[in-house]
């Protein structure tokens, strides 16, 4: 299969397989990857994308569906949750009481199992304060799935002010700790081979960001802008992703004068 596949189902492991939303760009990568777990005749949906008719008539002909699990607000993610649920009249949960429909908002350790895979939610804020990740288990195979927490391909957004970077980072340690092998199955882009090894990346990925802002703010002073530290942190980076940028540089100003350093 080519990739992007939009709008065809791809098997990733025998308890969950991807729907690439054709909603490709700077944030999204090559879009919003809808996930269907389960096995038996039921499918949980996780993350249904953008309200796009032709993305939610496929994931339709793949159900039933009985269950639509949302990881966190962003519009990419759960746009098309409401109509989903009015389609296939399956609840809609997540960590934000506003986004459940006809259901309750999970929380942090709750196993859920309602197509045969249990999925245990793992709280994860951060990207956003509500962003969850799941873990599920089933026979010998098992994942975590990342959502925004840990992308296919390039690093998250911390989304100040909503986002919180010293919360990001109490996250990517968690994902960290966990064992060795177990699958990433991201929001976006390409699943990776094991959680743990990508979250220990991206904390040293921070880590780099965060010194070379000290560096900024030591030689330039504590009344730079973020959008000025972004011009000169991120001079090599593709404009595109410099408003994405931004909102990380605030959050990670916040996290610096949290800490005494600014």
């Amino acid at each position: 299969m080519t990739h992007p596949a939009y709008g065809e189902l791809r098997s990733v492991t025998p308890f969950a397989s991807v729907l690439l939303a054709a909603n490709p760009g700077p944030m999204t990568l090559d879009g919003t990857n809808t996930w269907l777990i389960g096995t038996d005749t039921r499918r949980v949906v996780l993350d249904p994308g953008p309200d796009d008719g032709e993305h939610l008539e496929r994931i339709v002909e793949h159900g039933p569906v009985s269950l639509i699990l949302l990881s966190h607000h962003h519009f990419d993610h759960t746009e098309g949750a409401a109509e989903l649920a009015s389609r296939t009249g399956a609840p809609v949960r997540a960590l934000d009481p506003r986004l459940c429909v006809d259901a309750e908002p999970f929380a942090d350790g709750e196993v859920i199992d309602a197509a045969g895979v249990p999925l245990t939610v793992l709280a994860t804020p951060g990207h956003t304060r509500d962003s969850v990740c799941f873990r599920a288990g089933h026979e010998d195979a098992s994942a975590v799935f990342t959502a925004d927490s840990i992308l296919g391909r390039g690093t998250t957004v911390v989304a100040h002010p909503d986002g919180h970077l010293g919360s990001y980072l109490a996250s990517l340690r968690a994902l960290a700790a966990l064992p060795a092998g177990i699958a990433a199955l991201p929001g976006h882009g390409p699943e990776l081979p094991d959680v743990a090894a990508a979250a220990t990346g991206y904390l040293a990925h921070r880590e780099q960001r965060l010194g070379q802002i000290r560096e900024v703010v030591r030689g330039a002073g504590a009344q730079l802008t973020a959008r000025e530290v972004v011009e000169i942190v991120y001079a090599d980076v593709d404009p595109s992703v410099w408003p994405a940028a931004e909102l990380s540089v605030e959050a990670q100003l916040t996290y610096l004068a949290e800490s005494g350093e600014r």
